[in-house]
Parts: C-alpha cells; structure tokens; sequence
C-alpha cells in the first residue's frame, strides 16, 4: 500500500483507518496476507514514484495498491506529471511481479470543472494502459454521502474513523478477485 494521509490515519487513533480495517478483514475472510502500509501523509506522486523500488525490493509484493495523486491536485502540479508518476508505479510494480490496484481520486470543485474531470480521468486511464485493477473513487459515499459534511474531519479533507468502513467498502469488492 503506497498511499498519502487518506491511507496513513491522518488524524485517526491507530487502527482506525481503512487499510487497518483490511489487515481485519483478510484475517476474517482467511486470507494469509499481510499487509504493508507505506502511505505517507502528505505524499505526492513523485514522493511515491521515488519510495516504490526500494519498497518492491524490500518487500517483494504480490499486489500493489495505490492511493496517490490527491495532494498533487491540491498543490495544482500539472495532471500530465501525476498521471505518468501513476503509470510508472504501475509499471515497475508490475515489472515486480505484483498484480496492481489504482484507486481514483476527485477533487473539489474550487479546482475548476475541467481540472477536476481531467484528473478524475487520469485514474481509468492509468490502470486501463498499465493492466492495472480499480477503484474509480476511494471516497465513494464520503464525499457525496448526503451527510458528508459529517464524515470529515474539522480540515474537510481528512475522513472521520466512521468513513474509513465505507471506504473499504469500495475498495475490497476490486481487491479480493485479486488475492484469488
């Protein structure tokens, strides 16, 4: 897992964030995993792109999840720069061995409409060139819950403990088909 604060329990008690919740549920559903979370708050990208080989080396994955790009939009860096940081991540963990799972991210609205289209689409994109798996949007039910307000934290970037189930949600029904 190659993540930013979203994945690192960014204001969260430890073991309260979504990837806490799916070290539980492989346990549950008996799947012999483990699971690495080398999600760093407030990463890039870049700052993932540069981290990925040292952690395939170390590590040796079968499967490769990541949840990067969303702090890219927020610091306005250019969607061409994020979306081929992706596919190289996609790339070398695949040249790894790994199978690799995407998760999308969107923006706010402040951003401007065609930016945050644009960067919506850089995900499927992504996965689609690079034969990677995905989640199309991580904060599913989040972000557009009608009570969304509520799911995040005072900062309304960072979700509340109560949203990292839901956004589990999203990601295990793409995940397990790949543990198979």
């Amino acid at each position: 897992m190659v993540g930013d604060s979203l994945s690192a329990e960014y204001g969260l008690p430890r073991g309260a964030g979504w990837v806490a919740l799916l070290e539980q549920r492989l346990a549950k559903e008996g799947f012999a995993a483990s699971v690495v979370n080398a999600s760093i708050s407030g990463d890039t990208s870049s700052g993932g792109r540069s981290r990925l080989p040292a952690l395939l080396k170390q590590h040796r994955p079968t499967l490769v999840v990541i949840e990067l790009g969303g702090n890219d939009a927020l610091r306005g860096l250019p969607l061409a720069m994020t979306r081929d940081n992706l596919a190289q991540m996609v790339k070398a963990s695949r040249a790894a061995g790994a199978k690799v799972l995407v998760l999308g991210m969107q923006v706010p609205p402040n951003y401007g409409r065609k930016y945050g289209d644009d960067f919506f689409a850089l995900f499927p994109a992504v996965a689609r060139a690079g034969g990677a798996a995905l989640v199309p949007f991580l904060l599913e039910g989040v972000a557009n819950a009608p009570n969304a307000e509520a799911m995040f934290q005072p900062d309304r970037i960072h979700p509340v403990a109560a949203a990292h189930p839901v956004m589990l949600g999203n990601v295990w029904p793409v995940l397990a088909p790949l543990l198979r």
